[in-house]
């Protein structure tokens, strides 16, 4: 049955209600714009219910094994621990439903609209929007495109119940015995650190030099070294993954490292080369949104794309995609249609790796800055020289503090280690705010907390450090 198109009419259209689409509606709402938002699949996009979330809730189940089998230092032992993997993916569901859940009345209760379909541009001011069933045209004086990033398929790993992506990984109904992950990226190492934790056997085959690329090589050499202390994991660098041949119960996966080609059988093999945006798919082409040759749209730093009325946010414009610079983002877009004088500054955007250790950054890194011309001061405090972290049993790590010679302001940060990714909001505060070293340095932290190894941090980039001798 064909639903008679009427056009509908509304102040402010959204596409894709992930973390950057459902965060936009919302502030467009609360700026008093009537705002409908429309995605294809299910509310909180990627992130809540195929990425960040449930990845995270599968890596702190492992940690949970792990720690239950191998905490005798403590003088605590346990025996015969074992896995339930089915009450582990129902758990990780319940927090997944108990999220996306929370965002359905989160637009409701704001009053936008919420409609299920998909999105093709008829113009600048209209779209089509379908499903199984009907079709609707809803007229806007803005857009917000939201409509995020899907994984990168290798020609010659193409997806199957056996050739997986990291949705795929995330939905394994068992503990494999053997996986190969390709890509030693903040994916692939987060999922091959999480099976390996429930007792995979776990083959890491990364293109480059190392894994974890975009990290500081003294940060990803802490990840490199524990994993390989985990005695199941193996990791080769610089190896051209090549092909792959399926079994009925298994992969055999060919590579090859300096020159020398080699073959692995495990149960799946998954790849994790990056992501895509979805932008092929909208009929920008019919109203003149510019994309690059890889298909990101162009945009200012208001979000704005080509076209005046119609703004992109988070994995389809240029930068990381992180779930949080998709919330930024959006805001920025819908303050931007408000008439605010809004705008983008990607320095404070931390990224975050939840590896073991933790691994976060944010604003610059002392190579960055040196290579900017900035006279910088790069101070450095370790885990092992806070309270906090000797109790927790985890004294790997460091944080980093980059801070500008002539006035203390603080620029950047690394940090790795326990706590890592929370640790992060307070160097990002410290950047957005125009902190110095000093200011973190006479803050009062509580103690005995991992806190405090920022204020230590400072106390080094002023040159009084107290914990370790100068």
């Amino acid at each position: 049955m064909v639903v008679g198109d009427f056009p509908i009419e509304t102040d402010t259209l959204v596409i894709g209600a992930g973390p950057g689409g459902y965060v936009a509606a919302i502030r467009a709402a609360q700026l008093g714009q009537k705002v409908t938002i429309v995605e294809k699949g299910t509310l909180g996009g990627v992130c809540l219910n195929v990425g960040c979330i449930p990845s995270k809730a599968l890596i702190n189940a492992g940690h949970r094994f792990e720690n239950a089998k191998h905490s005798e230092d403590m003088g605590i032992k346990a025996e015969n621990v074992t896995v339930d993997f089915t009450k582990v993916q129902e758990w990780k569901a319940s927090v997944v439903n108990k999220l996306t859940g929370g965002v359905q009345g989160l637009l409701k209760g704001n009053k936008v609209d919420i409609v299920k379909g998909e999105a093709y541009f008829v113009d600048s001011n209209s779209v089509r929007v379908m499903d199984e069933n009907s079709a609707q045209t809803y007229t806007f004086k803005n857009a917000i495109l939201a409509t995020g990033s899907r994984p990168i398929e290798l020609p010659t790993f193409k997806y199957t119940d056996r050739v997986i992506n990291s949705t795929g990984a995330l939905a394994l109904k068992e503990v494999p015995k053997k996986l190969v992950v390709i890509g030693g990226g903040y994916i692939g190492t987060e999922l091959g650190t999480a099976y390996a934790n429930f007792g995979t056997e776990v083959v890491i085959l990364e293109g480059g030099d190392e894994i974890l690329p975009g990290f500081e090589k003294q940060m990803s050499s802490l990840v490199k070294r524990n994993l390989k202390k985990k005695g199941n994991v193996e990791i080769h660098t610089n190896a051209l993954a090549k092909g792959v041949e399926e079994k009925s119960d298994g992969v055999t996966v060919t590579f090859e490292v300096k020159g020398e080609e080699k073959t692995v059988d495990a149960d799946y093999v998954l790849v994790t080369v990056g992501r895509r945006p979805n932008t092929d798919e909208l009929g920008l082409e019919q109203v003149g949104v510019e994309l690059t040759d890889r298909g990101v749209v162009k945009t200012d730093k208001q979000c704005r794309t080509s076209v005046s009325n119609i703004y992109a946010i988070g994995d389809i414009v240029d930068g990381p995609p992180l779930a949080h610079k998709a919330s930024y983002e959006g805001k920025i877009a819908a303050e931007a249609i408000a008439g605010e004088p809004a705008e983008i500054d990607y320095l404070g955007i931390p990224a975050v790796v939840f590896s073991e250790p933790e691994l976060a950054t944010v604003g610059y890194t002392e190579a960055e800055a040196k290579e900017e011309g900035i006279d910088i001061v790069a101070a450095k405090f370790p885990f092992a020289a806070n309270g906090r972290a000797l109790s927790l049993d985890a004294t790997d790590g460091f944080m980093k503090m980059i801070t500008r010679k002539e006035d203390g302001l603080v620029i950047g940060a690394q940090i790795a280690g326990v706590g890592a990714s929370d640790m992060i909001s307070e160097l990002s505060l410290a950047i957005e705010a125009g902190v110095t070293a000093e200011d973190i340095a006479m803050t009062i932290h509580a103690h005995p907390t991992l806190g405090e190894i920022t204020m230590e941090t400072a106390e080094v980039a002023i040159g009084s450090p107290i914990h370790i001798v100068k």
